[in-house]
């Protein structure tokens, strides 16, 4: 049976919060690139840079980065735009869950590849059950679950996050 974990207004609260953190700890940052990694995380960094711009950050670029899940190096890690725009920026890698950190890991490698000024790194749920040394430094939700625990993100009209 599935476990609601995150309503859409809880969704909403988590993401304004972030949003508001990101500009609390970059104070100084001319120009902020979100990097959301393909699928549920690119949908959080499009609601994020809306929610930036209305806080007044005004150069925001977004990337989605596509990168397979389950293999990270059975195929090239691509972006939808080319990485020499990064270089000298401040970078944030979002994604929806972070469980083993394999997938955050191997994205953070190929951005690392660029000359960036600094690199954080959200998820709206953090499962803590690491295989890879990568902590986000902006959460939503920390939440305790099993190995066999599955946490499902809906992005749609309703946003909601479940224990499955």
């Amino acid at each position: 049976m599935d476990t609601l974990v995150l309503d859409h207004r809880q969704i909403n609260q988590k993401l304004d919060r972030i949003a508001y953190e990101i500009v609390e700890n970059n104070p100084d940052t001319q120009h902020l690139i979100l990097v959301g990694i393909h699928g549920n995380g690119f949908e959080i960094v499009k609601i994020l840079a809306k929610r930036l711009k209305d806080i007044q950050v005004e150069n925001i670029q977004i990337i989605e980065l596509k990168i397979n899940k389950k293999d990270p190096l059975k195929e090239e890690i691509v972006t939808d735009t080319s990485l020499s725009s990064i270089d000298q920026k401040t970078v944030i890698l979002v994604d929806d869950v972070i469980n083993s950190g394999r997938t955050m890991q191997y994205a953070l490698m190929k951005i690392l590849e660029r000359p960036v000024i600094k690199v954080k790194t959200v998820a709206l749920v953090d499962r803590k059950h690491r295989s890879f040394p990568i902590r986000c430094d902006f959460v939503g939700l920390t939440l305790s679950t099993t190995l066999q625990d599955r946490i499902e993100v809906e992005l749609n009209q309703e946003m909601r996050a479940f224990l499955v």
